[in-house]
């Protein structure tokens, strides 16, 4: 009798622990389920970029010899025509002073020989010889002059000088390098586009005259003026699949030099786009996707495409309808055919509380 007692103690004691087990279980196993959130959507695409001056040029020495001044600094802005560089010309002065005296005597010799074949005393042959031998000095005389101009080294455009790659001094080459000059008023910026997302941009272009970007900067802030989409590569690079873009920037203000990186944005807008949390999918070799309950509460995986991506969102473009229910939390709690309990929570709630999260 004792024993029994006992027995029937446990019971009581037993039987109350596992009703709250099986209640905590159920509680535990109450899935939390969304939908996917159907507006319009403008996002930005991003690529990075490489930002260059619309005309950068390498100035170089054109005349062998000792590089005798200097009148600009490096970095300085320049005006066009400003002198900048002068080879030592003394070699080629010499050389125009011998070519202007030849000139000289070829025009006296000339007109000499016009007054003698005037008076019929040489024939008109030699007074022919004589006018060669002039046009020849004259262009000696023009050939000395046009070395000695190029001793001389003159900005072509207003710009902003680079570094001195020779100092003052130095003997230089032909065709040596001496710095570089840079037009910064406005700036290209090369970005490359892949294949699929260039297609898409030609379909949207049929029916806009220009395509606006954003330029954001090495720093993450946005560059204050907008670009333009000017022109794109004829081909795709075999290799990457990419193709190149070329966006035109305004700098006004100087702020952009040549050599600069950053990343373009591009506003792509989806009409009716699909979105949900990327917390919700889930990837097997390379393919994303979803569980999506069932009339039945049944959870079965799909595949799903996405178009987009957001900060913390899919725009879905394949795989999924606006009415479908999918698992929002608790992807690896379950399994596929799998009957679950569920709480269905509104779409527009749980994107705002993920702005919400994110922004704290």
């Amino acid at each position: 009798m004792k024993r029994i007692l006992i027995l029937a103690t446990l019971a009581t004691l037993l039987f109350p622990s596992c009703k709250h087990t099986d209640k905590e279980k159920a509680e535990i196993t109450r899935f939390l389920v969304t939908s996917p959130l159907s507006k319009d959507t403008l996002i930005l695409r991003e690529y990075v970029c490489q930002i260059q001056s619309s005309s950068h040029i390498e100035l170089r020495s054109q005349e062998k010899g000792y590089l005798q001044n200097i009148y600009v600094d490096e970095g300085q802005f320049v005006r066009k025509g400003q002198l900048m560089f002068r080879i030592m010309p003394l070699l080629y002065q010499a050389e125009m002073q011998k070519a202007r005296a030849e000139k000289n005597f070829a025009e006296i010799e000339y007109q000499n020989t016009r007054s003698l074949a005037d008076s019929n005393i040489v024939s008109a042959n030699e007074l022919l010889l004589s006018r060669a031998k002039l046009d020849k000095a004259r262009a000696e005389l023009a050939l000395a002059q046009a070395h000695l101009d190029l001793t001389e080294i003159r900005a072509p455009f207003d710009g902003i000088m680079d570094r001195f790659h020779k100092r003052q001094g130095s003997l230089v080459d032909e065709s040596e390098l001496l710095t570089t000059l840079s037009d910064n008023r406005k700036m290209w910026v090369y970005f490359n586009v892949p294949e699929a997302e260039y297609l898409d941009y030609s379909l949207r272009k049929r029916s806009q005259t220009e395509e606006k970007v954003s330029l954001q900067m090495a720093n993450k802030q946005l560059y204050p003026q907008n670009g333009v989409v000017e022109t794109i590569e004829a081909d795709f690079n075999n290799e990457t699949g990419n193709i190149a873009f070329r966006a035109g920037f305004p700098n006004p203000n100087g702020i952009l030099r040549h050599g600069e990186t950053g990343n373009i944005l591009m506003p792509v807008s989806f009409k009716n786009a699909l979105i949900i949390p990327q917390k919700a999918s889930f990837e097997i070799l390379d393919k994303k996707y979803v569980y999506v309950i069932d009339k039945d509460s049944t959870v079965r995986s799909r595949e799903i495409t996405v178009g987009a991506e957001m900060p913390h969102l899919y725009v879905v473009s394949s795989g999924l309808q606006a009415g479908d229910r999918i698992l929002l939390e608790g992807l690896r709690k379950v399994s596929n055919n799998e009957r679950i309990s569920y709480a269905f929570v509104e779409p527009e709630k749980v994107i705002s509380e993920l702005h919400e999260l994110h922004a704290e």
